[in-house]
Order: structure tokens, then sequence, then C-alpha cells
């Protein structure tokens, strides 16, 4: 496969992601997406599905389309099944039912979802509470995410009064049930921004069991990939432009201002380009501060998160959106994290390992020395 012919089909994968409720942050480059050898050499193998309302895909290296298909099934398993346990837009799910009881009794949950509520905990306890998944109330008066989703600017009173019920530190896990309760009525879940990282994890867990040594993980923009490809190199994402020059763009997807390697690891972006509406000439988006109600406004436009787990990195990114460049610089730091974070005057932030690894490809993006 020639290069032209492998930027063609990437475009065709990426228009399907953006298409979909849950925009994609991040772009897939895969250096060869089908061989059509009939030989045992290790091929990439590729599919695409809908599970937890955005665009899904597996891509493996294997020596086998058998072995290939069965791993991805596997993979898809393990979404689908969080995707039941986590949808809070879906009444039937655990988390809704949380939600449900919450200020009487303890629900009963599957051991998937207490874990993934108790590293939600850790995050919003690191990050003294700029993650916050109580933060529910809040987002239902913005109505970025709604069914459909139609933006608004909610009264400050209504903000205010939604504040009240946000409160990581009143989610109670009780492990020897498993069970989850929160303590005052009215309070309510959204695992929304951690879930699709913790969903990748799973599907890799799946994968790894399948004895596949190589494959990619892509749900919506949190990425999570592990060996290399069939070229021998680690896997190449781009990053979305946070601000292209033609706004008004058909395929703002392929508008990318910076490409990183990634191997062994995962990634993921928060960024207030993708949901949002201006309004008196200023921008509301969708990524709200648990301290105040309103879009964060920390002079950050795109973070861009590398971690080992997709959870961490899909939790961590939103958090330092919300914190701005010099807390959350200290809180990467202190994590062993990597980052990109993007100013809103087109500075860009690395952390110090990420440098050999990330190439800005256009000039109006400055890296900061």
């Amino acid at each position: 496969m020639n290069n032209k012919s492998e930027v063609r089909s990437q475009k065709s994968e990426v228009k399907k992601i953006i298409l979909l409720p849950i925009l994609n942050l991040l772009i897939i480059f895969i250096p060869a997406l089908f061989m059509n050898s009939c030989t045992k050499q290790d091929q990439m193998y590729k599919e695409s599905r809908v599970l937890m309302d955005t665009y899904c895909t597996i891509t493996v290296v294997s020596s086998s389309k058998e072995n290939a298909r069965t791993a991805i099934d596997a993979g898809y398993a393990e979404i689908g099944k969080l995707d039941k346990y986590l949808n809070n837009f879906s009444p039937d799910s655990e988390i809704s039912a949380v939600s449900k009881s919450t200020g009487s009794a303890p629900v009963r949950v599957s051991k998937e979802t207490l874990d993934l509520m108790e590293k939600t905990i850790g995050i919003s306890v690191d990050t003294d509470g700029a993650f916050d998944p109580t933060i529910a109330p809040v987002l239902k008066l913005w109505k970025f995410s709604g069914r459909p989703a139609s933006p608004t600017l909610p009264t400050g009173d209504a903000i205010k009064n939604a504040l009240k019920i946000v409160d990581y530190r009143k989610i109670k896990v009780i492990n020897e049930s498993p069970a989850i309760y929160l303590e005052d009525a009215g309070m309510e879940l959204d695992l929304g921004g951690i879930a699709k990282g913790y969903a990748a994890d799973k599907a890799v867990e799946a994968l790894k069991a399948k004895g596949i040594k190589a494959a990619l993980v892509a749900i919506a923009g949190d990425i999570r990939g592990y060996g290399l490809s069939t070229t021998g190199n680690a896997w190449k994402v781009g990053i979305q432009d946070p601000r292209p020059e033609n706004a008004n763009s058909e395929k703002p997807w392929e508008d990318i201002f910076a490409s990183v390697h990634l191997k062994d690891s995962a990634i993921s972006t928060a960024g207030d380009y993708q949901r949002f509406f201006i309004k008196d000439g200023k921008r509301y988006h969708h990524i709200i501060d648990p301290a105040t109600g309103y879009p964060s406004d920390s002079g950050l436009i795109s973070v861009s998160v590398i971690a080992h787990e997709g959870y961490m990195a899909d939790g961590i990114d939103t958090a330092i959106l919300i914190l701005g460049a010099e807390k959350g610089m200290k809180l990467l730091e202190s994590k062993g994290l990597d980052a990109i974070l993007v100013t809103s005057d087109k500075k860009v932030l690395l952390t110090k390992n990420i440098k050999g690894y990330i190439e800005v490809l256009k000039k109006e993006y400055k890296v900061a020395e």
C-alpha cells in the first residue's frame, strides 16, 4: 500500500467517527490497514462498531485471520459489557440505578463498575475535585450531551442550586457487597469523562488474553495501543487542531496540528472545541469546572495526556484543562505522566519526556521553551 492510499483510507475512517454523537478528538494514522498477502506473516486486521454511543475501532496484528476475529470479538464483548454497566443515558445501567437510589440505599454493582468508581474517586482526590463524577446535575443544565443535545446558558441560580449536590466525597464505595451509595438526595453520577478510557483498557486485556501481541483500541478520542504495527514502528496518532484556520471546514477531523508516537500506552484529549456555543461573543463549551458550574476558563484550549492506562489519561486530561497550565504541569510531574497542553494563544507546552515523540505540524503553534 502506498502513502497516498494510506491517507485516503485513514480519512474515510475518521469521517465516520466525527459524524456520531460523541466526537473524536484524535485522528489515527495506521501505517497499513489491510495486507492481502496469503502468507502466515503478521498482518493487520481491523473492525469498527458503534458502542458507548460512539464509533469504536479495534486493530490487531496477527498471523491468523481466525485468531484476529476471535480476539476482536472478545475486545468488543468487554466494551459492550461496560456500556451496559456505565451508560448514564440508559435507565437500566448500574450507574443509573445508583443515581436513582441516591440518599436512600446502596446499590449492588459489578466488580468492573466498583473498580472504575474507585479509580475515579482516586483521580478526584488527586485533582482536588477538578474531576468530579457527581457533576451530572450541572451538566444537565447546560444540555451539551442531551438526547438530542441543545446547549443553552443556564441561570446563575440554577447552577448555584445544582452545585450544592456536587461532591465526590459523598460517594461511598462498599467493597464487601460490592455496592455504591450516594449520600445526598438528588446526587447523580456521570462517568462519561473516564468510562471510554477504562473500556479501552479492558478491551486491551481481552486482546492480550487471546494472544494478540500488538493492537490499537480507539473509542472515540480515547486510544490505547501496545506492541508495534506491522511496519515495526510505534502507532502514530494525530491531535486535532483546536483552532483550525478554516473554522467552517466540512472535515475538521482531518485538520491536525501535531502527531505523536504511541507505544504501550494510552492517549486522551480534552478540548473546548468539539461541543460549544457562542453567546454575546463568549465561547461556552462542555467541560464544566465543578468549582464554578461554568465552562473551564483556565487559558487552555486542548490537553492531550499520555499514560500507561486509558482511564488515567481520560480522567486527567479533563482535570488539567480545568486546572490550567501551572497546576496541570505540577500534577503531571507528580504522577509521572506526559502531555501536550495548548494555550488560547497557540503556545504548546510539553512535558520533558514527550519532546522526542511529538511533531508539531503547524507553524502557528509554537512550542514553549
